[in-house]
């Protein structure tokens, strides 16, 4: 799921899902989904549209009481991606747009749904919509999941901390940057920030 903001005058935010696509080597290249025809980006008379497709991960408050110290300010940890991309509009990407979306969220049920199943109901519904595929310009990302907490402390929020999700990203940041130990921070940690320019 994905906020959707199109650069606009006087624009309005929409939270749509959409697919990441990739080319042959992995690399991502683009983005499926599907617009309310009413919409601005929708609406608009340009061949392309810029937008900023916002992306939020796991996110949660972390209490002093949970880094078991007195003399640590509450923080805020979370995940956030902005992928700036040119969207094209197309009446015939909208029934694989449609498809692709339901077939990838219904993938774990034990018995998928099929858009075939609302009958006559899929083309009315589907007229209200239009496909579109975006190509991706820019990626960045800010991870704020304690990456410059000593091992002390973040192994005790890791140990008072309830949400499943964010417990996991932050153990695998935690991993994935090689940290073992990191000085104490007093406050709120500086925010890691990581740009990528596809190269398309």
């Amino acid at each position: 799921m994905a906020s959707i903001l199109g650069l606009v005058e006087d624009p309005l935010t929409l939270d749509m899902p959409v697919l990441l696509e990739t080319d042959a080597s992995g690399k991502h290249v683009s983005l499926l989904g599907h617009l309310p025809r009413r919409s601005d980006l929708a609406s608009t008379n340009e061949a392309q549209s810029r937008a900023v497709f916002i992306f939020r991960g796991p996110a949660g408050y972390i209490s002093p009481a949970m880094a078991g110290r007195s003399n640590w300010a509450p923080t805020w940890n979370f995940i956030t991606v902005k992928i700036i991309a040119d969207i094209s509009t197309d009446d015939q990407l909208t029934d694989e747009a449609l498809r692709c979306t339901v077939a990838h969220m219904e993938k774990d049920q034990q018995s998928p749904w099929s858009v075939d199943q609302l009958g006559e109901r899929y083309e009315k519904l589907k007229a209200a919509v239009i496909g579109f595929r975006a190509r991706i310009i820019s990626v960045s990302a800010r991870f704020k999941l304690g990456q410059d907490e000593n091992s002390e402390t973040f192994e005790h929020i890791i140990g008072c901390l309830s949400d499943a999700k964010l417990k996991y990203w932050m153990l695998r940041m935690r991993e994935a940057e090689g940290i073992e130990e990191a000085p104490a921070s007093v406050g709120n940690p500086v925010v890691k920030s990581k740009k990528v320019e596809p190269t398309l």
